[in-house]
């Protein structure tokens, strides 16, 4: 069964309370791992169960449309996601070569795959579902081409498409869509979900590194890379380290196995420097709650000023971590200008 979270009910019920049902076209948005994807899913098998108990009712889970959409084998069901993220054999879409490197996008070959599928009637019925996740990943022809679809809707089609990163999106697209947003679950809320998942205690130590997104947080835990968040944590306190000592560690982060890619580290990085900066100006720790007394001693004489200038410093940084010239003297750089940032203020 598709279960989608219980403090998604309001948009739940948005979709299904008016009597004509929910619209063709829906646009889920919101941050990562607050459950779009689980929402999306849960509505698709809804949108094709044949005996909900009430209209604002879940799938039922069992008569024959949900059984065969929870064996991934619905003939009215289509899920368009990049072709990096599919398991061999899962894509409709033609392929040039069993030996290239599969996109990270959306392509365009994907949405026409789809043209068949909803131009042509229902195995089951006359709906068909399709989730587009991420949708901000189709390319430009691609996202074109499922414009045409979108500005002349066949009957009985519906389209989820999941964004977290809406504004990458069309603007034609967007105005074709009906708008739901998903925000981030009160923290009482992540945490009596994650805490009955397999490993979610662990997680809870992720939370707030990921932005109170549960979900990641325990995708993060299953990847076994708490100990490279903590080791990231653990080498920003340690002020006896010089510079190349310090990248050195967080070198040995990114190398290992599991670790973290250069982007994440730095994103870790900047998170760590916002928590510095509004503990200094009296705030409380978003991202590293619990390590108060850590952090008090190591901003206690450090510049405000300094801090958020090392802040924005990483903002420009960031946009160079994937990429960079030589990773060392990367890493090198970033730990010179932190333990300047930290360094005692001149009187």
């Amino acid at each position: 069964m598709n279960k989608r979270l219980y403090w998604h009910n309001s948009q739940w019920s948005r979709l299904w309370e008016p009597e004509a049902g929910p619209p063709h076209a829906m646009l889920l948005v919101g941050v990562k791992g607050v459950g779009k994807n689980l929402f999306a899913m849960a509505m698709a098998q809804r949108l094709l169960c044949e005996s909900p108990a009430s209209r604002l009712a879940d799938a039922c889970g069992d008569c024959p449309s949900c059984r065969l959409f929870q064996s991934g084998n619905h003939p009215d069901f289509r899920h368009v996601i990049p072709e990096a993220d599919l398991d061999e054999g899962e894509t409709d879409a033609p392929s040039d070569s069993s030996e290239k490197k599969k996109s990270s996008q959306i392509l365009i070959a994907q949405i026409r795959a789809l043209e068949d599928f909803v131009y042509v009637g229902g195995h089951r019925s006359n709906r068909r579902v399709i989730v587009i996740a991420p949708a901000e990943a189709m390319n430009v022809p691609a996202a074109n081409s499922l414009l045409k679809i979108l500005e002349e809707p066949p009957s009985g089609v519906y389209f989820l498409l999941v964004s977290d990163r809406q504004r990458s999106l069309l603007p034609t697209i967007k105005s074709r869509c009906r708008t739901l947003s998903f925000g981030r679950p009160a923290p009482a809320e992540a945490e009596a979900w994650l805490t009955p998942q397999e490993g979610g205690k662990k997680a809870l130590s992720l939370l707030g590194l990921m932005a109170g997104a549960p979900i990641v947080a325990l995708e993060e835990f299953e990847r076994g890379r708490i100990e490279a968040f903590e080791g990231v944590a653990s080498s920003l306190l340690d002020t006896s380290a010089d510079f190349m000592a310090l990248a050195g560690r967080w070198e040995s982060l990114v190398k290992k196995d599991g670790g973290l890619r250069m982007e994440e580290l730095i994103a870790t990085i900047q998170k760590w420097v916002f928590d510095l900066a509004n503990f200094k100006t009296g705030g409380r720790l978003r991202f590293f709650a619990g390590r108060e007394r850590s952090i008090e001693g190591l901003t206690g004489k450090a510049s405000l000023e300094g801090i958020l200038n090392y802040y924005n410093e990483l903002l420009r940084i960031r946009g160079l971590a994937n990429h960079p010239l030589n990773p060392k003297l990367f890493l090198e750089d970033v730990a010179a200008r932190y333990l300047r940032a930290i360094a005692p203020s001149q009187p």
